[in-house]
């Protein structure tokens, strides 16, 4: 990928935004799997400044205000960004940008903590993204973050190719209520290429979560609550800025 290429997804999440801010309230993988996990890795976030990167239709941003957060939401997707930007009703500073590319809008060691929801699979360099994630943060500051786990990502969805490389793979949305069917390309990559770029930039490991699905879950989906019982589908990580 090159500096002059369009962002990854950019296209495909404006096409499906409208329809997975609907499905993200209370779907199974994102209400009741992705989204109590990567908020238990949290610190009590009263009074904190707060950045949301990859943020999305601003359903974290908006727990993030709710709890006595100070936050600003990034997104690379324009509908993302407004439809954020409606949610928050003024309450969240929402901003279109690349994660791909120097967050040169953030200043240095301006935010006690980064949360980041299932958005780092479409960046392809983790290294300058955690150097740039780094500069933003405080000393002591922690950067949460969710996404595809390396085995699911591999093993079941994208058995062709090879585990240890980065590479750049498609996984189809679906939500028939709306009509939607949409081919969503992301980069599948080994475990050891998520951690070794976020040591190398300086933070410390605090905690890795092979999340279990909740009771709510089962109610809404009890074949995949049984299969997410047996094989994480998601990884968390919280690390500390050393």
């Amino acid at each position: 990928m090159h500096d002059n290429d369009p962002p990854l997804a950019r296209a495909t999440y404006d096409q499906l935004a409208d329809a997975f801010a609907r499905h993200a309230e209370d779907g199974p993988y994102n209400a009741h799997y992705d989204r109590p996990a990567l908020l238990g890795l949290l610190p009590p976030v009263a009074g904190l400044h707060v950045l949301d990167a990859g943020c999305g239709p601003g359903l974290y941003a908006a727990w993030l205000v709710a709890q006595g957060a100070t936050v600003v939401g990034l997104d690379v997707s324009p509908r993302m960004v407004a439809l954020a930007q409606t949610r928050l009703g003024g309450r969240a500073t929402i901003l279109e940008a690349d994660l791909a590319q120097p967050l040169t809008m953030l200043a240095d060691a301006s935010f006690d903590l980064v949360i980041s929801a299932l958005a780092l699979d479409y960046v392809p360099d983790w290294a300058h993204l955690f150097h740039e994630l780094t500069r933003v943060l405080r000393p002591g500051g922690i950067l949460a973050f969710s996404v595809v786990h390396p085995a699911d990502d591999f093993y079941r969805l994208h058995p062709e190719g090879c585990y240890f490389n980065i590479e750049p793979v498609t996984v189809t949305f679906t939500f028939p209520e709306d009509g939607v069917k949409v081919a969503v390309p992301h980069y599948r990559r080994p475990l050891q290429a998520m951690l070794t770029p976020l040591l190398a930039a300086g933070f410390v490991l605090d905690q890795l979560l092979e999340p279990r699905p909740t009771e709510a879950f089962a109610a809404r989906d009890p074949a995949k609550y049984a299969v997410l019982l047996r094989r994480p589908a998601f990884i968390c990580v919280r690390a500390r800025r050393g």
